[in-house]
């Protein structure tokens, strides 16, 4: 007798994710767009980490170096359009939904990507795609029901013979879609002003270290999720109630110590306190008249 496995809650479903990455750039002078720095990071790469519990993904473009292992297909001829080069995509996938995302998109993640395939599994639409800061569609950062995309792309080749240089909105304008306004996640890189503009947001107070710890992951090939509240804690504790190049130090002999054990965020946790009562009890040595809840003399 079999037992009883429960549906998968809504987005959490198998899916594959087809990322467009061979434009020619035309608004950039030609510029490799899927190779240009944003944070450090390719823009191409950041795209794939947003997508990377991807049953596969396909990269429709020339090969080229990533961070973690991809399909490549190319639409015959090459810059034959977007609805061309996700024909190509489309082949090298088998999942019943499909993430179709272009290779520019700085702020995209992975809620995001979630966030398109719950709006799908909750309706009966065919796609569900990101709407702008203007309310515009943007049907290259959306989820879709990949057997009503090959009917789709069918019918449109037995109509006019080949995808090469059809406008992505004689695909879009058949279906069903429905929409998910993000005027962030939906920025889109185009020109070099666009560039400037993601390079400077992530910098900003509000959004640095985040982008900054996300790079780093990528760059070591890491995926842990960590408080990093605890972190900035007690580098702070250490610094103030050590010296200040106990800081660094004590942050990485956390992650060591973390990674000898499981390297869960559990095990940093657990590093990361262990770490900061003795921190706090070295402070107190310097303060003996202090109570014993006195924290690290800030001074």
């Amino acid at each position: 007798m079999t037992a009883y496995e429960p549906p998968d809650e809504p987005g959490t479903e198998a899916y594959d994710a087809v990322v467009l990455a061979g434009g020619a750039a035309r608004r950039l002078g030609g510029a490799d767009k899927p190779g240009i720095g944003v944070g450090g990071r390719p823009l191409l790469e950041r795209v794939l980490a947003a997508c990377a519990d991807a049953r596969t993904t396909v990269v429709v473009a020339d090969e080229r170096p990533t961070a973690r292992p991809v399909a490549w297909a190319r639409e015959d001829p090459p810059g034959g359009g977007p609805l061309a080069a996700l024909g190509a995509g489309l082949r090298a996938t088998t999942a019943d939904r499909l993430v179709l995302l272009s290779a520019d998109l700085p702020f995209l993640d992975a809620a995001t990507v979630r966030r398109l395939l719950t709006a799908l599994g909750a309706s009966g639409a065919d796609g569900a795609l990101l709407t702008d800061a203007e309310g515009r569609d943007q049907p290259l950062v959306a989820a879709y029901r990949a057997p009503v995309l090959r009917e789709a792309l069918a019918a449109l080749t037995a109509e006019h013979g080949t995808l090469t240089g059809l406008p992505l909105r004689r695909l879009t304008a058949g279906l069903r879609l429905d929409r998910v306004p993000d005027p962030v996640a939906s920025f889109d890189c185009d020109t070099w002003d666009d560039i400037a503009t993601a390079r400077a947001r992530i910098r900003e107070h509000g959004h640095v270290l985040d982008e900054w710890i996300s790079a780093v992951k990528d760059e070591l090939g890491i995926d842990l999720d960590v408080d990093i509240k605890v972190l900035l804690d007690l580098a702070r504790d250490a610094a103030h109630g050590v010296a200040r190049p106990a800081a660094p130090l004590t942050t990485f002999l956390v992650g060591y110590a973390a990674a000898r054990a499981d390297g869960s965020p559990e095990a940093v946790a657990e590093a990361a306190r262990k770490a900061a009562d003795l921190a706090t009890r070295w402070a107190r040595e310097q303060n003996p008249d202090a109570g014993p809840d006195a924290a690290p003399d800030a001074g």
